[in-house]
């Protein structure tokens, strides 16, 4: 068999397989294919995901269907003001041996899981929110000095609400970095609010099974990594990274007008590892521009800062992007066009 025929078959695979988790999420979860997507795809590259959306539009419900169809550990944050540090990652106890001697022991909190649901994240102080950042960078708690291992698979999936804003706290700059996805979900259309309504005020219920487990997701993320990206290709997403750094060289009109901070280089591996998964669900081991762009916008809405400017004239960070997009050509003057043959 040939090296090219090995990668299709890896690539179909994979498809495949994709398919299954999706199919069982379908079962419970109606429409919401792009944020479905997003999800799946920050789990076979390894990352992190925040969905921001209004109550009831089925966040929780998505990451509770999609720990079904994944066998992996899961567990339910509910983070609230007076939640603290401790009773996200453990801390140590006195304990009484069968000798009656007295000595520490650590108990772990619920962050010790493998899919972890922080629900409405914002809800908590900086100080809780902060005990979040190892976990998610490093896989890893420390406490009282002693360092502690995280189950791999790990996955963070939080939800946060975007309209009461009492009572909450807005995520630091240096947490929202550590999402690989912010998605957005929006409300359901007719027909699918018509299905849900149908589902659950009918008597339907229905479970996704469970198709995949830790080390097939581990073994996917590490096909996502072989999949290639074109020196040419490359540059244009190093292009649309720097695009977004105010008076920078590569700034657009747009940039310099509506944004005050741009994105770090974690937005560009993050947009390189999501168009590999873009580009084996298109049955291809290489990356197009095309896939760049369709995971632009979940890349990189969390990582850039709107200035006042923007925000009197009501501008999103999508709004931005998307002008950036239209700005930023894929093929520099100075990188010559690649061989087609």
């Amino acid at each position: 068999m040939s090296e090219t025929e090995e990668l299709r078959q890896k690539a179909e695979k994979f498809r495949e397989r994709y398919a299954a988790v999706r199919e069982q999420i379908g079962r419970v979860i109606v429409g919401h294919e792009e944020i479905v997507q997003g999800v799946l795809t920050a789990i076979l590259v390894g990352g992190h995901c925040l969905l921001e959306g209004a109550p009831g539009l089925g966040k929780t419900m998505l990451v509770r269907t999609l720990a079904d169809a994944l066998d992996l550990d899961f567990n339910r944050i509910q983070f609230t003001p007076d939640l603290m540090p401790a009773d996200i990652l453990g801390t140590n106890m006195i304990v009484e041996d069968p000798d009656g001697k007295r000595q520490f022991e650590f108990q772990k909190g619920p962050i010790f899981t493998q899919i972890c649901l922080a629900d409405e994240i914002n809800r908590a102080t900086p100080k809780t929110q902060s005990a979040m950042l190892e976990t998610m960078q490093e896989g890893t708690v420390t406490v009282a000095g002693q360092r502690y291992e995280l189950d791999k698979p790990f996955f963070v999936l939080a939800t946060q609400n975007p309209i009461e804003q009492e009572g909450t706290y807005p995520l630091p700059e240096a947490q929202l970095d550590r999402f690989l996805f912010k998605l957005i979900v929006g409300y359901s259309g007719r027909s699918e609010l018509s299905t849900i309504v149908d589902r659950t005020t009918k008597g339907f219920q229905d479970q996704a099974e469970k198709v995949m487990n830790g080390e097939e997701i581990l073994g996917w993320q590490q096909l996502v990594r072989e999949v290639m990206i074109a020196p040419h290709v490359q540059d244009y997403l190093v292009r649309l990274t720097l695009a977004t750094h105010p008076e920078g060289p590569f700034a657009a009109e747009a940039t310099n007008q509506y944004l005050r901070w741009g994105s770090s280089p974690r937005g560009a591996q993050t947009l390189a590892l999501a168009s590999k998964v873009r580009a084996l669900l298109d049955g291809r081991f290489n990356v197009s521009f095309e896939d760049l762009r369709r995971v632009y916008l979940p890349t990189l809405r969390h990582r850039v800062i709107l200035n006042f400017e923007a925000q009197a004239e009501g501008m999103t960070t999508d709004d931005v992007l998307l002008e950036l997009l239209e700005k930023v050509p894929e093929q520099a003057d100075d990188i010559p066009v690649a061989s087609t043959a």
